[in-house]
């Protein structure tokens, strides 16, 4: 497929224009930002953007009415997404950010607070290298790419799961996937050369 229709989920969040200018970059120009039902029905590939609590952008999702058509699309229809950082998240059973709260539950895991020996800094902010084992979104990347990470909880989930890890005091998840689901919990957008490289393989595979 030369030029997918890409559909940036809009579910009120901030880094969603961020994303949009390093996909154009590229040269996509099949590539819209919306939270219309008949705009992602008729997407080839979608991303799920997400900035802030989980709890926020849950309700965000849930508010706009976009839960149910997701849960159609990615799991009935097999079509491929992408979460990136908080919409990485929003992919697990739960999260313990501020509470317990629900997510989409497409990926069985659970979102927890970094707990990290006392010299490591919370968030974790800047540069990692990033251990993969996935072809589809690392394709193009050498192994121990670095990628600009920016977080206070990280997702914990089976290692059949995890397509990628960094090292932070402790292995964090710096990847996922099953099936047509992806996440990374860094941002692609900020991590310059390797970021473009990781949408280019996500975009080649589908």
């Amino acid at each position: 497929m030369k030029d997918p229709g890409i559909v940036i989920i809009d579910y009120g969040v901030g880094n969603t224009y961020s994303v949009a200018n390093a996909i154009q970059h590229l040269g996509y120009k099949n590539l819209r930002i919306s939270d219309e039902e008949k705009v992602i029905r008729e997407a080839d590939a979608l991303i799920l953007p997400g900035v802030g609590a989980f709890e926020a952008c849950m309700s965000n999702l849930q508010d706009r009415n976009i839960v149910e058509i997701l849960n159609e699309e990615v799991l009935s229809k097999k079509k491929p997404i992408l979460g990136i950082c908080v919409g990485m998240q929003l992919l697990a059973t739960a999260s313990e950010e501020m509470g317990i709260h629900e997510g989409l539950n497409w990926i069985e895991g659970r979102v927890k607070k970094l707990e990290l020996p006392s010299e490591l800094a919370v968030p974790h902010v800047g540069w990692n290298d990033v251990m993969n084992n996935e072809e589809k979104l690392f394709g193009l990347n050498q192994q121990n790419a670095n990628f600009y990470f920016d977080h206070s909880f990280y997702f914990d989930c089976e290692e059949k799961y995890v397509a990628a890890y960094c090292d932070y005091g402790i292995k964090v998840t710096a990847a996922v996937k099953k099936e047509n689901i992806f996440g990374v919990q860094f941002h692609p957008e900020k991590s310059q050369t390797n970021g473009l490289k990781l949408f280019r393989s996500f975009f080649n595979s589908i």
